[in-house]
């Protein structure tokens, strides 16, 4: 079992790569996943072993795909997994993120060291500059085939976007959020986030015969409004399916230099993929974002990021508690 760098009732971090702390965790002891990875080639973490920095994006797939093998162990075989991801686009030979430039994200350092690990490598990284290199959909397809099923791509709108200064295409104003499953039987509350339904109700024929006389050449039949129109297209009393297409504004986090989902994803992927009383893990933990909903929803957090400063910030800040004390 690792050593955790801070540990209670309802928060427990751990300082590491996720592989490793993961592969010290007990088997199916966390309800649900919520998380977004390192991006590839987006920023440095300043840390040996770090994911996003890998010369190759087929190197960048594999080491997810090694971590969440691990995270797949430690699921419960009814839990979810969800996993934020943005795209990339082709440079020659290295990836530049949609998201933001290099300067603006992390500072030329980083950047610099990152853009000159990548230069001249091999892989989907070759592909002719302007390239979209299809990122999320390559860590789903990896993750699938390593035996995850993937139930969702749910597509993050962001009604108010980081401006691109591009003039060749259209800015970019939206990431993917794919749910995946251990088992094919798994919790999973649609209830939660049902959402009032917006049909008026209707009268449609129910093939019925009726004392109404029929027009030329059609068949009786008498109207009534049905439970199903009622309610509307999907028919449940208790709402609507809110579907796979999420608007959700960003949400500015001024305690980091660096950028964070908004708390309202893991509050919805919570809510409907974990169990009451279970535990919530964020693999990527960064400014803990996730142990905030979890928190808030009444659920158990466990955190791993590679970054120490990042886990204190957490603890400053989202996880912040009474009891809390930095070890």
């Amino acid at each position: 079992m690792p050593e955790p760098f801070f540990d209670d009732d309802l928060v427990t971090l751990y300082h590491g790569h996720a592989g490793d702390v993961l592969a010290g965790l007990a088997s199916s002891s966390v309800g649900c996943i919520v998380t977004s990875p390192p991006y590839y080639g987006l920023r440095d973490y300043g840390a040996p072993g770090q994911i996003g920095a890998e010369p190759t994006p087929e190197e960048y797939v594999a080491a997810l795909v090694r971590v969440f093998g691990e995270a797949r162990r430690v699921l419960n075989p009814d839990g979810t997994l969800w996993l934020v991801m943005g795209d990339a686009y082709s440079s020659g030979r290295r990836a530049a993120s949609n998201l933001a430039s290099w300067s603006s994200v992390n500072g030329r350092g980083g950047a610099h060291r990152i853009r000159e690990a990548q230069r001249g490598r091999h892989g989907a990284s070759d592909l002719p500059p302007k390239n979209l290199m299809g990122m999320p959909w390559r860590v789903a397809f990896a993750l699938q085939d390593d035996g995850w099923i993937l139930r969702n791509e749910i597509v993050w709108v962001k009604p108010n976007p980081m401006p691109e200064s591009v003039k060749d295409r259209f800015s970019c104003t939206h990431e993917s959020i794919f749910m995946f499953s251990r088992s094919r039987r798994y919790w999973f509350d649609l209830d939660s986030l049902r959402l009032p339904h917006s049909m008026r109700p209707q009268r449609r024929p129910n093939g019925r015969p009726s004392d109404a006389t029929p027009r030329l050449g059609q068949p009786r039949q008498s109207w009534s409004t049905s439970v199903r129109d009622e309610v509307g297209v999907d028919g449940h009393p208790a709402g609507r399916n809110p579907g796979d297409v999420w608007t959700i504004p960003t949400a500015p986090f001024s305690a980091a230099h660096f950028a964070v989902f908004p708390p309202e994803i893991p509050r919805r992927a919570i809510r409907a993929g974990c169990r009451p009383g279970c535990t919530v893990l964020d693999v990527f933990s960064g400014s803990g974002t996730t142990g905030l909903a979890a928190a808030e929803l009444g659920h158990r957090y466990v955190g791993i990021d590679i970054n120490a400063e990042y886990l204190g910030l957490s603890l400053r800040t989202r996880l912040e508690q009474p009891s809390l004390i930095i070890k």
